[in-house]
């Protein structure tokens, strides 16, 4: 055969050798402007070297290799002693072991921590987002763990630690630990009150053994996890170490690993407490839910911006492929339709980085006005965010082609990926009844939520008038269950609408408010307004690699 036949030609160059964090224009621009000027040097430095790697082949290899290669469970060591471990690719561990250096589970104890840590988050995420699991998890345990002041001296500064420790081992003899999480069961989903997990106290003060079996235990490779279990006052939270303090294994068996449709690097199991599991109590017997919330919501802003990430990488190769393309005479990119398209996935990308950004911020001020907003704006970001991460991601991939279909170009990965965030941590109904539940009882949540967004308003008259009918929509809340899906989108998108008409460039926020706001726009993407400054969205989204 000629060897002319095999000549390449009309190939997008594969993105490499870039810096994640500085081509994120909306992240870049989002940390300067929540973070204290005192701070930025450091932390720009920081965030620019985690982007240089997050954008460099060795480990994007990395993460294929994680995902090609998923974790094994291993029951029985070789002799038949009962190990219950997990066997992850290296690959696996190179990645958390850079993810956790980079101080990725340390955002509660240090100034701006939490406006760092989300910015990292959001760029190691688009390199492999499985292993954001263990991340995400351990960070957002601290609140829970705070509930025990004595169990939060010893295992938060552990999950804080900037040193990854993948044996297992007594905490004391650690320097660095993950913590899991293990609350819904096969009768329960969602409905953890359903729980059937019998929890006996001991005769020493806060100490139970458990009973009962996990659907859903993530992590499970922890060094601790914290579940829910029955205690004789009702449903409470406990911590779960994996090793004793005398360093012997508690009591904790993985049935098996879950086989999911995405998230394939990480582990997700089944596991049963034999009666003998042991157990600290964290709280008040009977407040389980109260005490875990700390830690569910913030996962449920980990899950916002995970989905950021999958939307920014997708539509950064997007971009990328179609810069490169050349077809019907110019490049894709030049093209008015396809332009037109990768506007409209670029505006969905930064809308969603800068609220995601936005929550985190609200963390680090932490006054009773900015943590009442969470109350209201984690659930109607986690319902929305997660929700737009499907289409957009799948609309990207179509932007390559059939190119996009295949494995090697990344992209079914990440379409694996994008329903997960949606999935986890309470799915889209558990979360507008989340925001109907704070509209009800807590008036602070609702006054926080139109004081942020009020301070937009006479920016935009599509915005204003959107206001104007979520105030018509709060005015009466007869059925409102039935309708919690619309109004929690409505407040997303109102949210969004505001921030980027404070923060981002006129043209973006332009776009938003005419296509998300002012009706301006078709159910699908590529239809925005043919008059907007489409070429500038677009070169805004660009990565130069």
């Amino acid at each position: 055969m000629a060897a002319s036949t095999h000549t390449v030609t009309n190939q997008a160059p594969p993105l490499v050798g870039h810096d994640v964090f500085t081509s994120d224009r909306a992240l870049a621009e989002a940390v300067e402007r929540h973070l204290a000027p005192e701070l930025l040097t450091e932390v720009r430095g920081d965030l620019t070297v985690l982007g240089r790697a997050a954008g460099s082949a060795q480990l994007q290899e990395w993460g294929e290799r994680a995902n090609a290669n998923p974790p094994r469970l291993r029951t029985h060591d070789r002799y038949g002693h009962r190990i219950d471990e997990v066997e992850f690719d290296p690959a696996w561990h190179r990645l958390l072991g850079k993810s956790v250096e980079a101080g990725l589970t340390d955002a509660w104890g240090r100034p701006g921590g939490h406006v760092r840590r989300a910015a990292g988050f959001l760029v190691v995420s688009q390199v492999e987002a499985g292993h954001g699991c263990p991340l995400s998890m351990t960070h957002a345990a601290v609140p829970a763990l705070r509930a025990e002041p004595e169990l939060a001296e010893v295992w938060e500064p552990a999950a804080a630690s900037h040193v990854y420790e993948r044996e297992l081992g007594p905490v004391a003899e650690k320097p660095g630990v993950l913590l899991g999480m293990a609350m819904t069961e096969k009768q329960g989903g969602s409905d953890v009150r359903a729980n059937t997990t019998e929890a006996r106290p001991l005769a020493a003060d806060g100490e139970y053994v458990l009973t009962g079996h996990k659907w859903f235990c993530s992590a499970p490779m922890s060094d601790a996890f914290l579940v829910l279990a029955q205690a004789p006052a009702g449903l409470t939270c406990f911590l779960l170490p994996r090793v004793l303090a005398d360093g012997s294994r508690n009591a904790f068996a993985i049935q098996r690993l879950k086989d999911k449709l995405g998230n394939r690097s990480n582990a997700s199991a089944e596991v049963e407490f034999d009666g003998t599991t042991w157990a600290r109590r964290v709280g008040e017997e009977g407040r389980g839910l109260r005490v875990i919330m700390g830690m569910v919501a913030a996962t449920r802003v980990d899950c916002v911006l995970g989905s950021a990430a999958l939307m920014r990488q997708a539509v950064a190769q997007a971009v990328h492929h179609c810069a490169y393309r050349e077809a019907f005479g110019g490049p894709l990119a030049e093209k008015p339709l396809m332009r037109n398209v990768l506007a409209d996935l670029a505006l969905e990308s930064e809308a969603a980085t800068v609220l995601g950004m936005r929550l985190a911020a609200a963390y680090d001020t932490g006054t009773p006005q900015e943590l009442a907003l969470l109350r209201i704006a984690v659930p109607a970001a986690k319902y929305w965010v997660t929700k737009r991460c499907t289409p957009v991601v799948a609309e990207a991939l179509e932007c390559l082609g059939g190119n996009g279909y295949v494995e090697e170009s990344g992209m079914p990965r990440l379409l694996r990926e994008s329903p997960l965030n949606s999935v986890w941590e309470g799915s889209g109904n558990v979360q507008a009844l989340d925001v109907v539940r704070a509209l009800r009882t807590e008036p602070a949540a609702l006054d926080a939520f139109l004081r942020e967004v009020g301070t937009a308003r006479g920016a935009d008259h599509r915005l204003d008038r959107a206001i104007r009918g979520v105030l018509t929509e709060l005015a009466d809340l007869e059925g409102i269950e039935a309708r919690a899906r619309r109004l929690t989108e409505r407040l997303a998108l109102v949210l969004q609408g505001a921030l980027l008409v404070r923060w981002a460039p006129p043209e973006v926020a332009d776009a938003f408010c005419a296509a998300r706001l002012g009706g301006d726009g078709g159910a699908a993407f590529g239809t925005l307004p043919h008059s907007l400054d489409l070429r500038a969205l677009v070169e805004r989204a660009r990565v130069e690699a």
